[in-house]
């Protein structure tokens, strides 16, 4: 089963002074894409207020690849590469059109608000998550180099 892609359009205040989309607003955009994803696995607003727990990004790694510009629709797909007890590996890939612009690949921990602490995913959210697609894209686990 895929995950439902996340589609905005890049507005004017997240044009910078080059002219295009400031870096910013792509890990914003990856972030409403991850918050879509938490939702459809059932981390949603109601989980997250019964619960007391929600996933946390603790690391994330960004490629800026092409421009996007003002007005411009995108849409992010979004693997799931792999996934623990506790823990969520995302890919998100940002697309204008068929052309592939940025990525993000992050890990999310499931933590209890309260505590702090991380904690097991209940069994219902598990079940989705194992539920969905596993796979790891060719460009994920890259690091920086020179």
């Amino acid at each position: 089963m895929s995950l439902v892609p996340y589609r905005c359009t890049v507005l004017q205040d997240w044009i910078d002074y080059n002219g295009h989309m400031s870096e910013a607003f792509y890990v914003l955009a990856f972030g409403d894409a991850t918050t879509s994803v938490m939702n459809a696995l059932g981390m949603d607003d109601g989980y997250r207020r019964s619960s007391g727990c929600s996933l946390y990004t603790v690391e994330a790694h960004v490629r800026y690849l092409r421009e996007a510009s003002l007005a411009e629709e995108l849409e992010i797909t979004t693997i799931i590469v792999a996934a623990g007890p506790k823990k969520l590996h995302l890919a998100h890939e940002m697309r204008r059109g068929t052309e592939l612009i940025a990525t993000e690949e992050i890990l999310g921990l499931h933590v209890d608000q309260a505590t702090g602490a991380t904690t097991p995913f209940p069994a219902g959210i598990l079940g989705q998550v194992t539920a969905h697609e596993h796979r790891t894209p060719d460009w994920s686990g890259r690091s920086i180099t020179v």
